[in-house]
């Protein structure tokens, strides 16, 4: 399993980043080891002091695709999730001024939440899905898929003339604005419409 992750999807997100605008999607990955496993919480780095969250709707991919076109995407996933992208920004920041790789600020152990999967026909309309992130109670992120630059099926296609999709792949697929700081023992929960797919405290 792969986890591809899609940034800068949301111009209100690139705006508050102070980030240009991507011709394409811009496209990391993660490895297995970024999962947080069941029940466990979030552990914050040691070798950051600004580790930032980022709420994302999720696709699982459940069969192989290379080079897949966009009237075909929907054929590849059933199911749709919710997480979280973790990032060491301070981290992020000294790696991009450098012109260096994200890698140790995206996708180090823990760096990943992946929260319960639903059957994607729960939705009238992917392209209009409201989402959020609640902190200690309060909403810090709300977004709707509708403000994607690229939605879910042109995702599928761009990341497939890359890298061959597998079954059990996740796609990350970008976060609104509202990202900010994780402290210790913060609460997070996140929702699509009104259901609760994820709950995690940090430590």
């Amino acid at each position: 399993m792969k986890l591809i992750c899609i940034g800068r999807n949301y111009v209100d997100h690139i705006d508050e980043l102070k980030n240009e605008k991507p011709s394409s999607p811009v496209i990391f990955l993660k490895p297995d080891s970024a999962v947080i496993l069941k029940n466990h919480p979030f552990f914050i780095p040691d070798y950051s002091n600004d580790v930032h969250y980022e709420v994302e709707v999720l696709i699982k991919i459940k069969k192989l695709g290379k080079s897949i076109d966009v009237k075909f995407s929907h054929t590849y996933y059933d199911e749709i999730g919710l997480g979280i992208d973790f990032t060491a920004r301070d981290l992020q920041s000294e790696l991009k001024k450098n012109g260096l790789p994200w890698e140790k600020s995206k996708a180090f152990d823990g760096s990943a939440l992946i929260g319960k999967w639903v059957n994607k026909n729960e939705f009238n309309d992917l392209n209009n899905l409201n989402f959020s992130l609640k902190k200690n109670g309060t909403i810090v992120q709300f977004g709707n898929t509708s403000n994607m630059l690229w939605f879910i099926d042109e995702l599928i296609s761009e990341v497939s003339k890359f890298f061959t999709l597998k079954i059990g792949d996740v796609i990350f697929t970008g976060t609104p604005s509202g990202v900010g700081k994780v402290s210790e023992n913060d609460l997070f929960e996140g929702f699509i419409n009104e259901k609760q797919f994820f709950s995690i405290k940090s430590k």
